[in-house]
């Protein structure tokens, strides 16, 4: 991607998949600060000549300068790293909404891929993928062990190429060997219907360049049959994307001209404060002046009760537009606690396809908390589940090298557990019939009462395979309630990094 391209994607993006300020004019301030090490430059230019000269094998220079700079990065927080050509592309597609794949969301089982949802209307949707679907090989090549990243790579390519998956099914003794040609995928980003009694829904699935203008639509939609009784925004496993899409969000819900967010780093250029936008901000992205009315969307969409759903999915830029809306007691924050990703991104180019993406500010909600590490604290706590919790995403926390809130202590208690239950929930559909936390919005919203999950589903969940004593009176092996050792192969986690959703080593 050139420079120019670059200037394209001048935005603010806090994803968990990279949150980024582009500011060139960092660049000047860093020449403005202390001069450069040259004694230290000269040590490495010596390191390198004798590599590239003395080196059993040959190294060009590319690959050592590359493996130089991703060097630099190695002590610095997880979100800053550099990117080559193709993590270039790949910031870019991911931004826009669109790369070629098979369009399905994977998380990982047993060692091996497992879709958690296919995308409507893509490839993997018409070829019958379903949700819980183990992938065993792609293309012949078996999956266990592999990393998701490289799951990911291999699934992914150029539109119209072939790939073939073979699939294992619950309660199909067979494999599934399913052939599929790729196609360019364009991520959704807002969906929405008008659930029963009147309550508008609203799923925004990550913050892209399109967001706002699919906003402001699907608003104009749900309301052109009239004002709707109340309305639930959907974060859940959102990772966040574009800064400029989380305050067009926040305007859509929020009075103008109130603070959004502010952020805070070294140089002048990092501390900023972003203000939502007008009533009529909106119709910019609704297209001509005979398409919807923008201040009718502004009028209900900031006055009817509402709920904010969440998750350990939902980060950055999902995390600003909830702390804003919390803040301002504009809507209740129901689920679980978020990602806690705090920090600000600046992708500085270094080349006409290569730039670094290097944390420059730490951001704030209105009323100056920082969500590094703590995330936001839901209002109302609800399981993912009737079951108990299914989402288990370890946090910002969990990453090393993760920067650290001033206000906030960290303790063993912060770090993930490991879940004992025999029975684990089943994965659902956002925004359908089995949606656990959906329902207790809806009860939220409709007077009811709210519960965080089912006890006695979870009872259930919890008890032992188990239930006899030994002769002896003790408690078999079955029934201790004894950690369960990281290295059992059958317990999965992953890490979200700059990288993208990456399987904690065991």
């Amino acid at each position: 991607m050139s420079t120019r391209r670059l200037g394209g994607l001048s935005l603010i993006l806090v994803g968990a998949l990279g949150g980024v300020l582009v500011s060139l004019g960092i660049t000047a301030a860093a020449q403005r600060g202390d001069p450069l090490p040259l004694k230290e430059l000269q040590q490495f230019a010596n390191v390198f000549a004798a590599i590239k000269s003395s080196y059993v094998e040959p190294v060009t220079d590319e690959k050592l300068v590359n493996d130089a700079i991703k060097g630099l990065f190695n002590d610095l927080d997880p979100h800053s790293t550099y990117l080559d050509a193709e993590a270039f592309k790949e910031m870019e597609a991911v931004t826009q909404g669109g790369f070629g794949g098979l369009g399905i969301e994977i998380g990982s089982e047993d060692g091996m891929p497992k879709v958690i949802s296919p995308i409507e209307d893509t490839p993997a949707a018409r070829a019958g993928i379903l949700a819980g679907d183990l992938i065993t090989h792609i293309d012949g090549k078996p999956t266990k062990g592999m990393t998701l990243s490289e799951a990911i790579k291999l699934m992914r390519g150029e539109p119209k190429t072939p790939i073939v998956l073979t699939i294992k099914r619950q309660d199909n003794d067979k494999p599934v060997v399913v052939h599929i040609v790729r196609d360019l995928i364009k991520v959704r980003s807002v969906r929405s219907k008008m659930l029963d009694d009147n309550i508008a829904y609203v799923r925004i699935a990550q913050f892209q360049e399109r967001t706002v203008e699919d906003l402001g639509r699907q608003l104009s939609e749900l309301g052109s049959k009239g004002v709707p009784k109340a309305l639930i925004l959907d974060l859940r496993n959102d990772p966040g994307g574009l800064l400029d899409g989380a305050i067009g969000v926040s305007s859509a819900f929020l009075k103008p001209d109130v603070l959004v967010v502010s952020t805070k780093g070294r140089i002048p250029s990092s501390n900023r404060e972003f203000f939502s936008k007008q009533a009529g901000y909106m119709q910019n992205f609704l297209g001509s002046e005979d398409g919807p009315d923008a201040s009718k969307v502004a009028a209900w969409a900031r006055t009817v009760p509402m709920v904010v759903l969440v998750n350990v999915g939902s980060a950055s830029a999902s995390e600003i537009v909830a702390g804003a809306l919390q803040d301002y007691e504009r809507a209740k924050i129901i689920g679980s606690r978020t990602f806690g990703k705090g920090s600000v991104q600046s992708v500085l180019p270094l080349s006409e396809d290569t730039g670094i993406k290097l944390t420059t500010a730490l951001y704030y909600t209105p009323k100056g908390r920082s969500i590094q590490v703590t995330g936001v604290e839901p209002d109302i706590e609800v399981d993912d589940t009737a079951q108990g919790s299914l989402f288990r995403l370890p946090r910002e926390v969990d990453l090393q090298r993760h920067l650290l809130n001033s206000n906030f202590e960290e303790t063993d208690e912060d770090q993930p557990k490991e879940d004992e239950r025999k029975e684990q929930p089943k994965m659902f559909e956002f925004g359908g019939a089995d949606d656990y936390q959906l329902k207790q919005a809806i009860n939220f919203l409709e007077g009811r009462p709210v519960k965080k999950n089912d006890p006695s589903l979870v009872a259930k969940a919890d008890k032992p395979v188990a239930q006899a004593e030994a002769k002896d009176g003790s408690t078999p092996d079955a029934e201790k309630k004894s950690p369960v050792n990281r290295a059992d192969p059958n317990v999965q986690r992953f890490r979200i990094t700059p990288d993208g959703v990456v399987p904690v080593p065991q």
